[in-house]
């Protein structure tokens, strides 16, 4: 499933040169080292308690818009449902495409802004473009 995630990733980036940012890293950074070793992009994990200096110190709810700036896509893993407006906020705010990849079976919560349910392959998540 995670293949599958990341694969779905890589597809939206093409081949262009992408700004991709993982908010809420965390300890789980398969993913974002997996896109990072790719040519065409530039990955910045962001977590508000960095476990390493690969990652920078961001707080979701009050987000430092210059570590943002020219992002193409913003997702995150398992983000926790009070926080998921704030990444619908930061996306809209800097016109980024946003994927959530919720707990399985957990419901979103994105406020006012419809999120659409994907299904790639194995890997089911929530886009805003």
């Amino acid at each position: 499933m995670w293949n599958d995630f990341a694969e779905y990733i890589l597809s939206e980036a093409g081949e262009k040169n992408v700004r991709i940012a993982e908010v809420g890293v965390g300890k789980f950074d398969r993913i974002a080292n997996f896109l990072a070793s790719k040519d065409n992009i530039t990955l910045i994990k962001i977590d508000i308690d960095p476990k390493d200096g690969s990652v920078v110190k961001d707080d979701i709810t009050n987000p430092n818009l210059d570590l943002y700036c020219n992002i193409d896509i913003i997702y995150s893993i398992r983000p926790p449902s009070e926080l998921q407006p704030y990444l619908v906020n930061l996306a809209c705010k800097i016109k980024s495409q946003l994927i959530i990849k919720p707990l399985t079976n957990e419901d979103i919560n994105t406020g006012r802004v419809k999120m659409k349910l994907k299904n790639f392959k194995r890997a089911s998540f929530y886009t805003l473009k």
